[in-house]
């Protein structure tokens, strides 16, 4: 048997004359008639294996019978490939290993897709096959990547003075956010721990405790619908400092940020980052995460509209909407058709009632740049004028707009911006625009429950100069929240926390949460913040999401070695599953099962 000591698959030229083992699987074979060479594949790469049958006819005839997927261990010499044989396209296509020994250590099944040309393979059977799926190259990088990534974490918080502390995986419920997932216990009958959501009271508890620089890469559970870029669990770099503001929780960990970018991509990001408030936010780019790649911002034209004779418009205004638009530069190539199916499908589908739209073109007669649709007629030169220098348009330009209350005009316009900024090749993908959004607002207000709501969570401090607007006017106080956003992507987000106890009552009352439910709630860390808690803020950056950037793609499930299915299912180990009735009896639960079927059959659409 083979002293089977791994090189990796990566022997070097300076290995040339060396005797080395290598381990792995057979990644391809080539029968030349008299040579076979195999290409062994671990996790550094590939390396190709010589046999000859005059020197070692017995190892030769053992080769013969080597198929793709078999684990082998081989001993041989390390030599130069012929002239004209080298392979620029590997790392070690200048050398192969003449073997002298060979021991197969494992057969496999035939793989039920190629390795190298999983591509065209559905997801399904993808994450059915994981362990197939992970032997890929590209697959493998992804997971190198995101061990890089927690790795330069770890080095730089450490080297800050942060110590990585873990908090409880069961924990009490606190209904607030997502739905948690829930563990029934089998020592109290009837209770339950929760998992968390994120370790947020845990760690304003470690400030507390006077642990004042603390952070962990931490597993977080939401029992919410998954879609691209979110799973039911996922993975946060956690961070809480104690007698900070929010000026030197931004610029702490977004060096961080700067060198995780640096070391994985080469992209050096300028510090500091560069701040943007909510309101412009939302204001130019209809949304609190911009993508600041390309212009093509939202302009609010309500005060032109609602001189115009277009009564669509001024129907809106009058009811205290907004018209709204942007300016799509060489626009004007989309067809009537492209917009008022295209790009109006687009945007009713997202609760708009319409789309309006002028192409930008010089007048036939004058020569000077006018606006051309069907609604042109209801603006005077003049206004057309306006227009046409509130949206800095040019010939060839399109102007598309929106006529809604506020939040829905934002709604539409946002995504259809980012639509077209894909369409026209405004995104380049190898350029990372970084920005911190700031001055949220505290609270939004719940039409339905009449009330306010969180906007992060009821622990975000709000602004100090804010503070008497609790008595007065609770919905224009900003708060001491700030998000990191690149590309249109949040990857992380944070607050300077509320540690007054008294700040943190009115709060929530604003919330409508009565003293006995915060007691039944929160009770454990509000007595926390009776005893001397320091001001303290912190941030969670989305490890998935991040490692998404870094590795250019658009699913999460591509950057987590075992992830969960869009329904939530782990095909691979077929979680979750029904469990056995002792188990069941152990923690007094008893499953519905008449409800279980319905729901089965609604799944299945029967």
């Amino acid at each position: 048997m083979l002293k089977r000591t791994q090189t990796c698959g990566q022997p070097r030229i300076s290995d040339v004359g060396q005797t080395i083992i290598v381990n792995g699987w057979v990644n391809s074979y080539r029968d030349h008639g008299n040579l076979v060479f195999i290409d062994l594949r671990d996790r550094k790469g590939l390396v190709q294996l010589v046999f000859d049958p005059e020197k070692y006819p017995q190892v030769h005839k053992i080769a013969r019978t080597l198929r793709c997927e078999w684990v082998i261990g081989a001993k041989g010499k390390v030599r130069p490939r012929g002239q004209g044989m080298e392979n620029p396209r590997l790392a070690t296509g200048q050398i192969e290993v003449a073997v002298e020994e060979l021991e197969i250590l494992n057969q496999a099944k035939t793989p039920p897709f190629e390795i190298d040309g999983s591509a065209s393979v559905g997801e399904e059977t993808r994450l059915q096959y994981r362990y197939i799926d992970l032997r890929r190259p590209e697959m493998l990088s992804k997971l190198a990547i995101r061990h890089r990534v927690t790795k330069i974490a770890r080095d730089y918080y450490d080297s800050n003075g942060f110590w990585e502390i873990e908090t409880p995986m069961l924990g009490k419920s606190t209904p607030e956010g997502a739905r948690d997932f829930l563990v029934p216990s089998r020592l109290y009958k009837g209770s339950f721990y929760a998992l968390p959501q994120s370790p947020q009271l845990f760690k304003q508890i470690l400030m507390v405790s006077n642990v004042d620089r603390y952070f962990q890469i931490v597993r977080c559970f939401r029992d919410e619908d998954p879609r691209a870029d979110r799973q039911a669990e996922f993975t946060q770099i956690d961070v809480e400092m104690s007698f900070v503001q929010s000026e030197e929780v931004m610029r702490m960990n977004e060096t961080l940020i700067v060198r995780i970018f640096k070391e994985i991509l080469g992209v050096n990001v300028p510090l500091p980052i560069r701040e943007m408030t909510y309101a412009q936010s939302v204001e130019e780019y209809g949304i609190d995460r911009p993508d600041l790649r390309f212009e093509m911002k939202l302009k609010t034209i309500t005060d032109i509209a609602s001189a115009c004779s277009f009564k669509v418009f001024t129907d809106t205004v009058k009811k205290g909407g907004i018209v709204k638009g942007l300016c799509v530069p060489g626009g004007a190539k989309y067809s009537r058709s492209d917009i008022e199916v295209g790009f109006t499908a687009f945007v009713t589908d997202l609760g708009a009632k319409g789309l309006a739209w002028f192409k930008v073109a010089p007048d036939e007669t004058t020569g000077k740049l006018g606006l051309k649709s069907s609604i042109a007629k209801f603006f005077t030169p003049e206004q057309q004028q306006q227009l046409i220098t509130k949206f800095e348009a040019k010939n060839d330009d399109l102007i598309l707009m929106v006529a809604d209350e506020a939040a829905t005009v934002n709604k539409a316009l946002a995504p259809l911006r980012v639509k077209l900024g894909k369409e026209l090749g405004l995104c380049d993908s190898n350029k990372f625009e970084f920005v911190w959004v700031v001055d949220f607002p505290l609270f939004e207000w719940n039409v339905n429950e009449n009330r306010f709501d969180s906007l992060h969570h009821p622990f975000t401090a709000p602004v100090p100069e804010d503070l008497p607007k609790l008595e007065t006017d609770p919905g224009h106080i900003r708060s001491q929240a700030y998000d990191l956003v690149v590309n249109g992507s949040e990857i992380g987000g944070g607050s300077v926390r509320i540690h007054d106890p008294q700040v943190q009552a009115k709060v929530f009352d604003l919330l409508k949460i009565t003293r006995q439910q915060a007691q039944d709630r929160f009770g454990f860390f509000l007595k926390a913040l009776e005893y001397g808690a320091p001001p303290h803020g912190g941030i969670a950056f989305g490890l998935d999401r991040m490692v998404m950037l870094l590795t250019n793609t658009d699913n999460i499930r591509d950057v987590i070695a075992f992830p969960k299915t869009q329904r939530g299912q782990c095909l691979l180990s077929e979680a979750p599953s029904t469990v056995d009735q002792s188990q069941l009896d152990e923690l007094n639960l008893r499953v519905q099962k008449h409800l279980h079927q319905m729901e089965e059959k609604e799944k299945s659409g029967s």
